[in-house]
């Protein structure tokens, strides 16, 4: 599991604001999604705590592809409407998971993952890709992650060509 830098706020809300500020300026000048998508992941796995995956899948015409992640590895391709990616990103809603083992479907990727948070990215209309965060702990994520990552993924789909 991460430790999460020390110089991340222990509130969320402003834990969460200074995320945006430093990914914003990391995009700042470049639209090309790899490098903001590298470094989007290493800014979650850096700051959240409690969590031992954090990455992007994108929308492929055979399903979802590994893209840059923090973490162990993981499942290269995952089909539409599959597992809480597949469903995330075929349902165009977030979806979090208090215990994946309850979740039909679930894919285990990392038998030591136990609960979940997936936020689809759009754009021009469509989902483009998810953005996945596994944690160990049980109910690890709620409305304020969800929140303050919807801020992030919308801030990705903005500032990126896809």
């Amino acid at each position: 599991m991460n430790q999460p830098e020390e110089m991340y706020p222990a509130d969320k809300r402003d834990m969460y604001a200074l995320l945006k500020k430093q990914l914003t300026a990391l995009m700042e000048g470049e639209r090309r999604p790899l490098p903001h998508l590298s470094n989007a992941a290493a800014l979650v796995f850096g700051a959240l705590k409690d969590i031992n995956w954090a990455g992007f899948y994108l929308v492929q015409e055979d399903g979802l592809l590994l893209g840059p992640f923090q973490g162990k590895p993981a499942c290269i391709l995952i089909p539409l409407g599959k597992g809480v990616c597949g469903t995330a990103a075929a349902e165009n809603r977030a979806i979090i998971v208090d215990d994946v083992q309850l979740f039909s479907g679930h894919i285990a990727c990392d038998s030591a993952s136990n609960s979940e948070i997936v936020l689809p990215i759009f754009a021009d209309n469509r989902v483009v890709g998810v953005l996945d965060i596994d944690s160990p702990c049980f109910a690890r994520f709620d409305e304020q992650d969800r929140q303050g990552l919807q801020e992030l993924v919308a801030l990705l789909a903005a500032g990126c060509d896809w």
